[in-house]
């Protein structure tokens, strides 16, 4: 797809962050295996990421606003638009080499995500799409949901809370009811991936709750594109008030909604 040239910003932002991650994760497997030596390694590489993505963005449009997960929110001269960013999107399998993460660039123009990519480095797959204009893979490859319709045959894709996230039980409820209606679910671990990959039909539906804006803006647009569904996981949720996703194909969209709507 010929982009606009703020994707082609982004797309090109998202390889030059990819290319220093590629180069750092190399180098996790030589590490110590030890939580400091190996966390502060990961986090220097996040960083060096961010520093990289705000570089190539606000260098080349320098009126935007700002949100990035390391550095927090920075207010634009244009109040109107602002890039969200995830330089690391799948932290914890960056730090145990699996290769199973991304960069996520979303931009936003007056409350709408208009842009989003999400690029998985270490696979060399560019998820993208600009709002009315489809999803893409790389450089020609249009993007469509599954066209999955019976719930037995559907694999599903969650995040499961750890450490003091307060949501695990709610999420053991959902794993509770979905498990028996369905082909199985997975927890990869990057939540930007898991929408590019419902995009993709790589899943037929995916759900989440407390996530960063900054790790689904782009994947929602990309899902949406693609032809998803996506809510809340509530019913009448918006995902940007509540930072829940529901996605799904319009096939499955309304069985799985029901079964982990039911109480």
């Amino acid at each position: 797809m010929q982009g606009s040239a703020n994707l082609n910003i982004m797309m090109k932002a998202a390889r030059k962050a990819g290319r220093s991650l590629v180069k750092d994760f190399r180098e996790v497997e030589n590490l110590q295996v030890s939580v400091k030596g190996a966390g502060d390694f990961v986090s220097r590489a996040d960083l060096a990421s961010e520093a990289i993505l705000k570089e190539e963005l606000m260098g080349a449009r320098p009126t935007y606003g700002w949100l990035g997960e390391e550095t927090g929110e920075i207010a634009g001269e244009d109040p109107t638009r602002r890039w969200i960013v995830d330089p690391l999107d799948g932290t914890t399998n960056f730090l145990h080499g699996l290769p199973h993460w991304a960069i996520s660039i979303a931009l936003e123009h007056k409350g709408q995500i208009v842009s989003g990519v999400v690029y998985d480095a270490a696979k060399d797959e560019m998820f993208y799409a600009e709002r009315g204009s489809g999803a893409w893979l790389n450089d020609s490859k249009r993007l469509r949901v599954s066209g999955r319709r019976r719930m037995f045959e559907a694999l599903f894709a969650t995040g499961v809370p750890f450490g003091a996230k307060r949501t695990l039980p709610a999420t053991l409820k959902d794993l509770a009811k979905l498990m028996p209606e369905c082909a199985g679910v997975r927890r990869m671990g990057a939540a930007s991936l898991d929408l590019a990959y419902v995009a993709a039909g790589r899943y037929d539906g995916y759900w989440e709750r407390e996530l960063g804006l900054y790790d689904f803006a782009a994947g929602y647009l990309i899902a949406k594109e693609a032809g998803a569904i996506v809510e809340g996981v509530r019913e009448d949720q918006d995902p940007f008030e509540t930072n829940t996703i529901l996605a799904a194909n319009n096939d499955i969209f309304s069985s799985f909604a029901k079964v982990l709507r039911s109480e």
